[in-house]
């Protein structure tokens, strides 16, 4: 963030610390900087950015002293069980985060002005996780949008356009190939590079994710090869669409990891990578300025089915049993700030979740701005399956090989069990 950029946040920060004072941060008391709010963090790359902005804002005031823990999610867990939650977070918002949302554990911000901010399409998509009736438990603060990184310089030197169909796609592969150019690099010795990218973005282009878990819901024990939904007949064409696409890989792809597709990207060993904008980082190490971009992968043949995987990388939420709601409250208004919110997500390459966020600037990400704007987006599927599935390691054993349909099954069987078990 700029020098500007910083004194408009400091300006931001003391001008609402003035209004709040005398009210929503009445009721803390102490001394040396007022009572301690305990400030959840999760994204750690982010933790040098968050801890800037946290020291800006308990130098504006000295009602209260935010104190920041990034100890992870197994630390806050444990926290709610012994009767003490954190204050106030900005968490990863995934099925252990809405556990707590299901039990009603989480305060209701809709009067908010940071909620009434938030883009209202994207409620589902929070939605899918669980929900507290009559209550907004939980608002996004991050979207991250993931799709086919591609190296623009590989795509020009073969005079390639940015594909919209799947027959596009494949004739991008082939005409790489014919040139002696690898198609994609791929990473499958770790197991989650091929659940978050091969199989989400495949599932993701050819199904609507939304409808598909919401009717799964529906069936609960029933999910199986007669249900009206399954993993095994719904997902069974997007996996074959996945092993097609498998076949344009670098020949070891078996036996590599995230750390080494970064470095073959950055090399040029490749054309396209099914990764997120963290990878970004990890490749501008080595080739700082190297061209890239990001566009949806197409599934099928109407570039109308295209749409950009995303996930709330970040919510914010207030727990019931915090004992300083007004600060929290008080907190969650500067984080919401426009300068504040959009600021933190220009340097972390996510996507604001406000109505009046401006455009993302980075052209690594702007291929994927249109999608984001029209809500032609969706989430992982590997995020919506429950934790107790081993999602991840079912997607690598069919992409090493083994029967989809057998899996397929196998998914539908633990998805039964578990449904069964928690009636």
């Amino acid at each position: 963030m700029s020098g500007t950029s910083r004194r408009n946040t400091r300006a931001l920060a003391a001008g609402l610390a003035l209004v709040l004072a005398g009210g929503a941060l009445a009721g803390c008391s102490g001394s040396g900087g007022g009572d301690t709010l305990r400030f959840v963090f999760s994204k750690r790359e982010a933790i040098p950015y968050m801890t800037e902005l946290v020291q800006e804002y308990n130098s504006s005031q000295d009602e209260v002293n935010v104190v920041m823990d990034t100890s992870g999610v197994d630390s806050f867990s444990a926290a709610f069980v012994r009767g003490d939650p954190p204050d106030i977070a900005l968490a990863n918002y995934n099925q252990e985060t809405a556990r707590f949302i299901q039990r009603c554990a989480m305060s209701d911000l809709s009067d908010t002005a940071a909620a009434q901010s938030v883009r209202e399409d994207l409620t589902p998509f929070m939605d899918q996780f669980g929900v507290c009736p009559g209550r907004t438990s939980a608002i996004p603060y991050s979207i991250m949008g993931a799709a086919v990184i591609y190296n623009k310089e590989i795509f020009e030197q073969n005079d390639l356009d940015v594909p919209e169909t799947w027959d596009e796609l494949i004739d991008v592969c082939e005409t790489l190939q014919a040139a002696g150019v690898t198609p994609f690099y791929a990473t499958f010795a770790d197991n989650w590079t091929i659940g978050q990218g091969w199989y989400d973005y495949t599932v993701g282009g050819m199904i609507d994710t939304v409808a598909f878990f919401d009717a799964l819901a529906e069936e609960g024990a029933n999910v199986g090869p007669n249900s009206a939904v399954s993993f095994q007949k719904d997902q069974a064409e997007p996996v074959d669409k996945m092993l097609e696409l498998a076949q344009y890989v670098n020949p070891d792809a078996a036996s590599r990891f995230y750390g080494d597709g970064n470095t073959a990207m950055a090399n040029g060993e490749a054309a396209m990578y099914l990764q997120g904008p963290w990878a970004f980082g990890e490749i501008a190490k080595a080739a700082p300025d190297l061209d890239l971009g990001m566009f949806p992968l197409p599934v099928t043949d109407d570039p109308g089915d295209l749409k950009a995987r995303i996930n709330m990388d970040l919510a914010a939420w207030i727990p019931e049993g915090s004992r300083h709601q007004e600060a929290a409250r008080a907190f969650l208004e500067y984080l919401y700030q426009p300068e504040i919110i959009q600021g933190y997500n220009e340097s972390q390459l996510g996507f604001t979740p406000t109505r009046d966020a401006p455009p993302v600037s980075d052209d690594r990400i702007v291929g994927l701005q249109e999608y984001i704007d029209a809500g032609d987006v969706y989430q992982g599927s590997t995020t919506l399956v429950p934790r107790a599935i081993p999602i991840m390691n079912y997607t690598q054993a069919i992409i090493l090989g083994s029967d989809p349909q057998r899996i397929l099954s196998n998914i539908d069987a633990d998805y039964a069990r578990l449904a069964f078990r928690q009636q």
